[in-house]
């Protein structure tokens, strides 16, 4: 077995996903999409919509199934399909531990309405994790003062603004202590000024390398924060390289039409 630190295991991804596929009725929404995440890396997933990007982001993290291919985080497998072409899924208290190392930052901040901000961070890793209550309550509270909402820990979602929501919506993430960050348009509902606030904290996270996956209209973050950035268009991956490359030089003809759009 090799040790934890040889070359090999140091490079394994932290998620491989091999030929995935997945059809809602007559329409094909995944083609065949291939992808590694390395630990460290932050992906920037751009596209139009309609291109695949949410759907890929929501099977890696099994809030939807795939229908063929293969999925593995950090070296166990989620998903796998046999010779006879079946998806077979890894059993479910198996499945629930492996996604655990995956936590998942929606576009619509999903917080519990009815429970304050501590309420809404303490929550999973007491009940999912069996954390005891004053660590999730430490560990919860440092995380708000990083992300500057100290003060907030006893108000209700209601009272926050988007950016604010969106930012107790990470630090809920992260109380999980995940390895993967997976970000499915972080900052579409929200107004410029408040995407800001939310784009200050994933650069923070990826100055501590944070395994992040980042389905984006950022262009800019795209750009300067990704370490990889990744075209999506009809189902597939038609481009992925340095965002340098992807955003002076792209090699695609698709990816050049998607980029002279947005200028």
């Amino acid at each position: 077995m090799p040790s934890m630190t040889d070359p090999d295991t140091q490079r394994a991804p932290m998620i491989r996903a091999d030929a995935l596929h997945k059809r809602y009725g007559a329409l094909e929404v995944l083609k065949g999409v291939s992808l590694e995440v390395h630990r460290g890396e932050v992906i920037a997933v751009i596209g139009r919509s309609g291109s695949g990007k949410s759907t890929l982001l929501r099977c890696l993290a099994r809030l939807e199934t795939i229908d063929r291919g293969g999925i593995e985080i950090e070296g166990e497998t989620l998903a796998s399909t046999d010779a006879q072409g079946r998806c077979r899924y890894a059993a479910e208290a198996q499945a629930r531990r492996i996604c655990r190392r995956i936590g998942l930052v929606f576009q619509h901040f999903n917080l519990f309405p009815h429970m304050t901000v501590l309420q809404n961070l303490i929550e999973a890793p007491i009940t999912v994790k069996g954390m005891p209550r004053e660590a999730a309550v430490a560990r919860a509270q440092a995380l708000l003062g990083k992300i500057g909402l100290g003060d907030k820990q006893d108000v209700y979602p209601a009272r926050l603004s988007g950016g604010q929501k969106q930012r107790v919506a990470i630090a809920r993430a992260l109380a999980m202590e995940p390895d993967i960050l997976l970000f499915d348009e972080p900052t579409s509902a929200l107004d410029p000024e408040l995407t800001a606030e939310v784009l200050r904290t994933m650069r923070q996270l990826a100055a501590e390398r944070m395994t992040m996956l980042v389905v984006t209209h950022e262009m800019a973050f795209a750009r300067d924060v990704s370490t990889r950035t990744l075209f999506m268009d009809g189902g597939e991956i038609v481009e992925a390289g340095p965002p340098l490359h992807i955003f002076t030089n792209p090699e695609q003809a698709r990816t050049r039409a998607f980029l002279e759009h947005l200028l």
